[in-house]
């Protein structure tokens, strides 16, 4: 990828805290146009293609072989970036706005990634102006699980419209909705989906600077999440960074007032109180951990999260509340507690490590969300996570986390392919998607496990064949690219086959 491309990182700190780019491709305006006739056609004559859009119109791999896409997807994902294997082509002619909304994981229980494990394209074919109902999105909602706002706050919504070539790269977690067409003209937007297969060991963009620097001015009113915002860009930066220490010069002297202000009617600024509380760091844990471990239950998702994250940098006192609350908490606070953890650095292993083995289903579920944010740091938590695997009463949603978890920590040994290998014959759907996404994410060392992927092929899931067909591209040995190879041979698509030109 030439560096030509790639985003600079005033591009990076606005994708990290508003959650959204708009750019464009500078394909000529016949190229949009063929697009636009052959979307016409085919929807016209066969209905929405959904997943099969891509090999329906092929002339579609181009726009996600343009340098100035693969250069967006590369900063945010990483080099090796998966095209995921649901896609749709939204088609938007109603006068009524759609609903607020994000994407699901095949439903709405997975914990969310803070960090940019996922991303979409929301990609216009034509031009868009605000009345063809362009793609709205809320800024700096990406890492909320719960909506924020009320549903008739449009004046937090901004819109992706633009000239034809026109494309939102966009958090894949990111509050969004289909705005009202009142134009009477046609409106596509193609929604495609990406996840990262590394986790990033030094940026992937043109970066000049290893400091985060909070933009001096957002699109919209934004939450203040400094703490969420320097964890993902020191995160993406591959910076090993001191979980405890001040932050921009601030003083411990000033942590009372901030203390006082978490009691307060403005729920911004109790968001803020809860952030600046973690900047100072470890200094104030005395006087702010009582306070921000009760903050845990507020009912705004950002204060809950600001006190989270800023409990993860109070050192052991801090730490403490947290594993306390992901074992015995619920909803938001057991939820946020877990984001928190994993700030803690390696010393929350040991802490979520017990958990996993010994705690609720829900427990579980967010210490295995947490141990997979800590990377290879937590291999030491891998004979535990697959303990709980292999336990027979082990819930489904702790077989999924555990699965990707297990990807993300990228421990090669057997008994982690055995386990994933295992994983892509359970009962549940998803944690066989998941295996499938996990082999793809350890790569070679996963060479053992094609024969198990190979029969996943024949799965009655889409998208757990589609996941099994690109762990066998990710492992790339010998073994799994004659295995694709058969499998494509089999299953390949001809696109100008239709109910009209049957042969």
């Amino acid at each position: 990828m030439s560096e030509s491309f790639l985003l600079n990182d005033e591009q990076m700190r606005k994708f990290i805290s508003e959650g959204f780019l708009i750019l464009n491709t500078d394909f000529p305006e016949s190229f949009h146009a063929s697009l636009f006739n052959q979307l016409n056609e085919v929807y016209g004559e066969e209905g929405n293609p959904g997943n099969n859009i891509l090999p329906r119109i092929p002339e579609l791999q181009k726009v996600f072989d343009h340098p100035v896409i693969q250069g967006a997807l590369t900063s945010v994902l990483g080099e090796n970036y998966m095209m995921h294997p649901h896609r749709h082509g939204h088609f938007n002619k109603k006068a009524t706005a759609g609903g607020w909304h994000k994407d699901s994981y095949w439903g709405h229980q997975r914990v969310r990634n803070h960090r940019p494990w996922w991303a979409m394209i929301f990609y216009f074919p034509q031009d868009v102006t605000i009345d063809m109902g362009p793609t709205g999105v809320v800024p700096g909602t990406g890492c909320y699980q719960t909506r924020t706002f009320e549903s008739d706050d449009t004046e937090l919504e901004v819109t992706s419209h633009g000239k034809a070539g026109t494309f939102a790269l966009v958090q894949y977690d990111i509050w969004h909705r289909a705005t009202a067409n009142i134009s009477g003209k046609d409106r596509y937007m193609l929604k495609f989906q990406f996840v990262r297969t590394n986790a990033p060991t030094k940026p992937t963009w043109n970066n000049a600077s290893s400091e985060w620097i909070t933009p001096a001015g957002f699109t919209k009113p934004i939450v203040q999440h400094e703490l969420i915002w320097r964890d993902t860009w020191n995160w993406l930066t591959g910076q090993q960074q001191d979980a405890s220490a001040s932050i921009g010069d601030r003083s411990v002297s000033a942590a009372d007032e901030w203390i006082a202000q978490l009691q307060s009617d403005d729920r911004s600024l109790r968001a803020k109180a809860a952030d600046e509380l973690g900047l100072i760091g470890e200094a104030a844990a005395a006087q702010a951990v009582p306070a921000l471990a009760a903050t845990l239950n507020d009912a705004f998702e950002p204060v809950a999260l600001n006190a989270a994250y800023s409990l993860g940098r109070m050192g052991e006192q801090g730490l403490r509340h947290l594993l306390g609350t992901v074992e015995n908490g619920s909803g938001i606070a057991a939820r946020s507690a877990a984001y928190g953890a994993y700030i803690a650095g390696p010393a929350a292993i040991d802490g979520l490590t017990a958990i996993v083995r010994s705690g609720s289903a829900d427990a579980a579920s967010y210490a295995a969300f947490a141990l997979g944010e800590l990377g290879r740091a937590a291999a030491p938590a891998v004979p535990a996570l697959i303990e709980r695997l292999r336990n027979a009463d082990a819930d489904a949603k702790v077989r999924r986390t555990v699965i990707e978890t297990l990807g993300m920590i990228g421990a090669t040994e057997d008994a982690v392919v055995a386990a994933l290998e295992q994983a892509l014959q359970d009962a549940d759907d998803q944690v066989r998607f998941m295996a499938g996404l996990s082999l793809s994410r350890l790569g070679a060392q996963a060479d053992k496990a094609v024969p198990a992927i190979v029969k996943a092929l024949d799965d009655d899931n889409r998208y757990v064949r589609a996941n099994a067909a690109e762990a066998l591209y990710y492992i790339g040995t010998e073994q799994a690219k004659n295995a694709l190879l058969k499998f494509l041979r089999t299953s390949r698509w001809c696109s100008t086959t239709t109910p009209k030109t049957t042969f």
